[in-house]
């Protein structure tokens, strides 16, 4: 057994749990239970430090490290890999043949046996990558595109002068005055309109390569003292490409980007390759027409060459072998060149799980974050085999999952509860599936024993139609297809049929049309990507209770306005944290580690903000209470009650009003985003956009929201999503399916119209489970 002894990671209450080792354990619970904070925070966290401890200070250095367990003890624990939903930093080298490692064995395949020009000599595998001196085109290095400047694409508006901010990719604030006044130091004309300058004046301005320095005078501003200085002028092209190619932050890298002219590379014709290695072919095709194909062609394509006594049949064995895992976890219709960050997090974790079947490892425990996410009902079962073959390789699998099928196909169950954030934390069972059924605290039990039924399809009337026609991109080829508005319409299929695409579509469409007056997007990315940004401050809560504390008689005594309680205003935060509540402490060998402020104790504020109290609280201890809480302390503040009341609405009363964004899951975002919606007024001819928004949600969290989905349709708004949710698509007015594959098998639209016409289509993959599920018979 593996035994945990006095877990305190986030919400855990103190857990003592003991789970077995080689076994299918699945972790259940509501939303923000606690149960990846078990699973991932204490378990795989102590395995990972475990493992550190026998590595050298200088090799700890190379590797992410996770935060170290708040737990008394972890014994009984194996090795482990943690297989989560997170999207290591986006690049557009990386890809599903780099992450599979298939891309080495192709490229070994061409550089081995392939069929070269006459007279060429053979290649090393290196050039026939473009992320190598060896393979990278020259001129594109191995980019595929050309990034060039050109005077329409720094200059956009050439009526404007110099002054007026014709050189629109200068930096702004002083940096883009520092360059202005240098020009005028240099005699240019700052104020005729740019289109009037003589071009040889233009073309140095831009293009220049020289870098003189001169003697500023700089413009007179009140109150201002301006002292002549020396600076040195760099042209438009010099600071656009220097930004785009040094800077490490993406956002300063896509606005570079901006300025830039892209076009295909002349050389390569996009392809990324020298000449010589795309001369190169295996069954006729070269590498980048191989690594263009679905997984599943690809596979067909090499098999016959497995029976080959040499290196080829050794090489396509292997990569037919690894091709097939990925058509077994759903994943057939990925080809080895699609870009990493064009993944959804869901297919990113289902392709390292298939990385590990190859693996061999042994006496290992994979930690998995909901792997049936994003997968259709088709696929599930494939999944559980996939589970059930780690296990017998000697492994323990530890699976935190929200399908009921998975679950039931586990040998054991752990379900943390009883509902969410302060209200969860215990282990309410730990042990065999079937004995969940006695444990009446538990949210999971009716969903895992006794489905309710589903809801039934209210079969409202469309007020109209959105017309999509001709519809061609990715898989879609040629696509007419009607989506009806003012009522709820579930787009199905397997994965890669095409669902995603047609929202984007619609999208689209949705502009143009006079019908809907505008088009929201509910995704699950982050609500902001550092501490600042938190629950209050996103919903505008915060400034509802910045003016109620600027209010007080103590407030106005003092002065102080409501921008005195935001802590990422000087006067009113602590200037030691600076408002972060944490001080970052960078440990050379060690994870970087955040302690408590010292001064202010994790409060954000300065101690004169904190003397100043409503109702006997500080604006500290109000960021400190749950949604449910505050919903009691504000209930007789409108504007503060109307949000409240929409967020436990849609099932987050758990979360602190100051939980930083990072912390919150992409589930509990998207809510998030849906509940900032509902507090508008104006929802009729809104089409709300959804994909899968169920994924990461608990059954009874999926209830929640679906109510809120209808809640939106009811007010006169339109609602179209991606799903594969069979509760969800039995409670839909319209459904559209797509398929009947993924990739090149899919983007044929199979059927649409109310829930139990789509039941009764044999050629649908989606019609039995949802038949199934709406006690129907089940088409053949």
């Amino acid at each position: 057994m593996v035994r945990v002894r006095g877990a305190r990671v986030h919400n855990l209450r103190d857990v003592t749990v003991a789970v077995p080792r080689g076994a299918v354990v699945a972790f259940t619970g509501v939303s923000g239970s606690g149960k990846s904070s078990l699973a991932f925070g204490t378990l795989f966290a102590a395995a990972q430090h475990r493992y550190l401890e026998s590595v050298s200070p200088y090799a700890r250095r190379l590797l992410r490290q996770v935060e170290a367990p708040r737990v008394d003890a972890v014994t009984g624990m194996p090795p482990a890999v943690a297989l989560e939903q997170r999207r290591s930093v986006p690049s557009s080298r990386s890809s599903v043949g780099t992450i599979s490692t298939m891309s080495n064995l192709l490229r070994m395949l061409l550089s081995r046996c392939g069929d070269y020009p006459p007279g060429a000599a053979r290649l090393d595998s290196d050039a026939f990558s473009p992320n190598t001196p060896a393979g990278a085109c020259p001129e594109c290095h191995g980019q595929g595109v050309l990034h060039r400047v050109t005077e329409r694409s720094l200059v956009p508006d050439d009526s404007l002068s110099i002054r007026q901010g014709a050189v629109a990719s200068w930096p702004g604030a002083w940096q883009g005055k520092n360059l202005r006044d240098i020009l005028g130091a240099l005699g240019h004309d700052l104020d005729r309109p740019w289109r009037e300058l003589p071009a040889e004046d233009r073309e140095w301005i831009l293009f220049t390569d020289e870098q003189p320095v001169v003697t500023v005078h700089p413009e007179r501003e009140p109150g201002r003292v301006q002292r002549p200085y020396r600076g040195k002028y760099s042209s438009a092209r010099r600071l656009v490409l220097k930004a785009f190619s040094e800077s490490r932050r993406e956002t300063s890298r896509a606005k570079a980007a901006a300025f830039l002219a892209q076009s295909p590379c002349p050389v390569c014709g996009g392809h990324r390759l020298r000449p010589e290695a795309l001369a190169v072919t295996f069954a006729g095709l070269g590498i980048t027409g191989l690594a263009a194909l679905p997984a599943a062609r690809l596979a067909a394509l090499l098999r016959p060459f497995t029976a080959d006594p040499g290196p080829a049949g050794l090489i396509t064995a292997d990569l037919t072998d690894r091709l097939a895992a990925l058509e077994r976890l759903g994943l057939g219709y990925l080809s080895l060149d699609r870009a990493a960050p064009t993944l959804s997090t869901g297919e990113l974790q289902r392709l390292r799980l298939a990385t590990q079947l190859r693996s061999g490892l042994f006496g290992v425990v994979y930690v998995l974050d909901e792997p049936s996410a994003g997968l259709h009902p088709a696929d599930t079962e494939a999944l559980r085999e996939v589970l059930t073959e780690l296990r017998a390789a000697g492994n323990s699998v530890f699976v935190v999952e929200h399908d009921m099928a998975v679950v039931r196909g586990a040998d054991w169950l752990v379900d943390v509860g009883p509902a969410a954030g302060a209200g969860g934390g215990r282990v309410l069972h730990s042990g065999p599936v079937d004995a969940l059924r006695t444990v009446d605290a538990s949210a999971t039990r009716r969903f895992l024993f006794d489905p309710p039924p589903p809801p039934p399809s209210r079969g409202r009337t469309p007020s109209g139609v959105l017309r999509l026609r001709g519809v061609t991109r990715h898989n879609l080829r040629g696509l007419d297809v009607d989506v009806p508005l003012g009522v709820l319409t579930a787009v199905t299929g397997v994965s890669g049929a095409g669902k995603t695409t047609l929202l984007a579509a619609a999208a689209e469409a949705a502009a143009q049309d006079p019908a809907v007056a505008r088009v929201v997007t509910f995704d699950q990315t982050p609500l902001g990507r550092t501490p600042r940004s938190n629950l209050a401050t996103y919903t505008g809560l915060l400034d509802t209770v910045r003016r109620l504390f600027a209010a007080t008689d103590q407030a106005r005594s003092r002065g102080y306005g409501a921008g005195r309680f935001s802590f990422n205003v000087a006067a009113g935060r602590c200037p030691t944290c600076e408002g972060a509540g944490a001080i970052e402490v960078e440990l050379l060998f060690l994870p970087t580690a955040w302690s408590p402020c010292p001064d202010c104790h994790g409060s954000r504020y300065n101690p004169q903000t904190l003397e100043i109290a409503y109702r006997g609280s500080t604006i500290a201890d109000v960021l400190a209470l749950t949604v449910d809480g505050a919903a009691a302390f504000l209930a007789d503040v409108p504007p503060a009650a109307r949000v409240l009341t929409v967020l436990q609405q849609v099932g987050l009363g758990y979360l602190r009003l100051g939980q930083p964004a990072p912390e919150l899951s992409g589930g509990e975002a998207q809510r998030v985003k849906l509940a900032a919606e509902l507090q508008h007024a104006r929802r009729r001819d809104t089409l709300y956009l959804l994909d899968e928004p169920t994924t990461g949600l608990h059954p009874a969290d999926s209830e929640t929201l679906t109510a809120q989905l209808h809640r939106l349709v009811d007010a006169g708004a339109t609602v179209l999503l991606a799903e594969h949710d069979l509760d969800l698509l039995a409670g839909a007015d319209h459904l559209i399916d797509l398929g009947p594959g993924g990739g090149d098998a899919g983007g044929r639209l199979l059927a649409t119209g109310a829930p139990h016409r789509l039941a009764a289509t044999p050629a649908s993959p989606t019609a039995p489970y949802l038949a199934a599920r709406l006690g129907l018979p089940v088409p053949r």
